[in-house]
């Protein structure tokens, strides 16, 4: 979605077939991030296990789901985007059919742990596809827009509601079916992508093994150190030591990728202060967001007594939101520029987060789901501009790796703040009460929204007409259709 083509740049517009591969992809798997987390104690009721052994459910998907961030980069190189996309959507796919008739805790998890591996590629590549890269303009529908950041905000909606709707106990088993006849159509038409949406394999590229080991350990300590905190809130030493440790290794795989002709994740964008400054602010924006997210349905279920299909409800209306949202922002960046969009986002951050004070243990549903739809609005405001000012300089061969980066970022630095949010919320809950621990996470995340906004005035003024074609009209070259219908 880079910008609107000039000259003889191309102007790619995506047919319904191509947004459909391209789009069902990511969002399966930013769903199955969080749709599961609702359904652990029902897992463990029918399954007859223990909820630590059934909450590796979670676990064994997220340390797969480092590993599998390690290895996009140099897979994409080595195979291509497209055949690594369409390769992994498929093993997806499988891995969700197996979860969903899986006989027995042991299998789920072992299920689990394939469809943590094969998602992990499919939101950055799909992503490489969609934004393209510099001298080339993609133009997808608004729906596909929506779309595409709604997975992390709907995923705890849609399980709780698959739930309450199915009976007999077997409402976690259509969680993961649900995937199945989605996956198939996307793979279906994924295998009609042109190959001209990315660039040529590279069979002679040869994988960074010691790059490849230090990016995976550090995201799997990470990963693995924010699944204990979430799960038991235990004493910070025992809490942040894998995450700690995590980082630290994180950081040495950083040093030394700038010393290495192919490294197994090229960092080198980061050295570009605006696209340094917008994965940060996006990490800002996704902690604000997803902690919150994680937050508020304990304190719907435990702190209030709703049940799971109620608070499946409450949630739905703000992942709607984020994805309307994120098409405000596509226009408002064209019309007043990145930094007003981006400013006015962050502003209505902090007084929608400082609206969460509203909320106490007799608080009505409706008022709950309202803040939280206020939030979700300036989430979406913010993201889709700094996406764009984020990729549009990189050429077409860097996306992958911006993307995947963007991912890393992303995924590390909300571990951290959901790690914070966690053990805030967990402690202030055991010593006040639940409310003064929604209202102690509160002022953080404000706190957090102001700091952002601060940082933003540093965003590019200039307007994202030159960053962004979503919907419109637009006329494709012979070779630069993506067709799939």
């Amino acid at each position: 979605m880079p910008g609107v083509a000039t000259g003889t740049s191309q102007v790619v517009r995506f047919r319904a077939g191509a947004q459909y591969a391209l789009l069902a992809g990511p969002l399966l798997t930013m769903l199955d991030s969080s749709i599961v987390n609702v359904a652990v104690e029902p897992i463990a009721r029918q399954t007859d296990a223990s909820l630590p052994t059934v909450q590796w459910i979670v676990s064994g998907y997220l340390l797969a789901l480092g590993t599998g961030l390690a290895l996009t980069s140099y897979l994409s190189r080595r195979f291509g985007i497209i055949p690594t996309y369409t390769g992994f959507l498929a093993a997806f796919t499988a891995a969700s059919a197996l979860c969903g008739v899986a006989p027995g805790v042991g299998a789920l998890i072992a299920a689990r742990v394939l469809q943590g591996l094969a998602g992990a590629p499919l939101v950055p590549l799909a992503m490489s596809m969609l934004l393209g890269g510099s001298g080339g303009s993609r133009r997808m529908s608004p729906a596909a827009g929506v779309l595409l950041f709604l997975g992390p905000a709907l995923g705890p909606s849609i399980g709780g509601m698959l739930l309450g709707a199915v009976g007999g106990g077997q409402g976690w088993r259509a969680i993961f079916l649900i995937n199945v006849p989605i996956g198939l159509l996307a793979v279906a038409a994924a295998r009609r992508l042109p190959t001209n949406l990315a660039p040529p394999a590279e069979p002679a590229a040869r994988p960074d093994l010691a790059g490849l080991g230090l990016l995976a350990t550090g995201l799997v300590a990470v990963f693995y150190g924010v699944d204990q905190v979430t799960r038991a809130a235990l004493s910070p030493p025992e809490t942040w030591g894998p995450i700690v440790g995590g980082v630290a290794v994180l950081a040495i795989y950083a040093f030394r990728s700038g010393r290495v002709a192919h490294p197994a994740l090229d960092l080198s964008i980061l050295r570009q202060g605006t696209v340094a400054l917008a994965f940060t602010l996006c990490g800002a924006a996704s902690v604000a967001a997803w902690s919150i997210v994680f937050v508020v349905p304990i304190f719907l279920e435990s702190g209030q007594g709703h049940s799971a299909f109620m608070t499946g409800v409450t949630l739905l209306p703000q992942g709607i939101v984020t994805g309307v949202g994120t098409l405000a922002g596509a226009g408002a960046a064209a019309r007043i520029g990145v930094r007003p969009t981006v400013l006015s986002g962050f502003a209505l951050l902090v007084a929608s987060s400082a609206g969460l004070f509203a909320i106490g243990a007799g608080t009505p549903l409706w008022l709950t789901g309202l803040i939280l739809t206020a939030r979700a609005a300036a989430v979406g405001l913010v993201i889709t501009p700094l996406v764009l000012v984020a990729t549009e300089p990189l050429r077409p061969e860097q996306q992958a790796d911006a993307n995947t980066a963007f991912n890393v970022v992303q995924r590390v630095l909300g571990s951290f703040g959901i790690g914070i949010v966690a053990t805030l919320f967990t402690h202030r809950a055991a010593a006040a009460g639940q409310v003064s621990a929604l209202h102690t996470v509160a002022i953080v995340i404000t706190i957090l929204a102001a700091l952002a906004t601060l940082a933003a005035v540093f965003l590019p003024e200039a307007r994202a007409e030159n960053l962004l074609a979503m919907g419109g009209q637009g006329k494709s070259t012979a070779d630069g259709d993506p067709g799939g219908d």
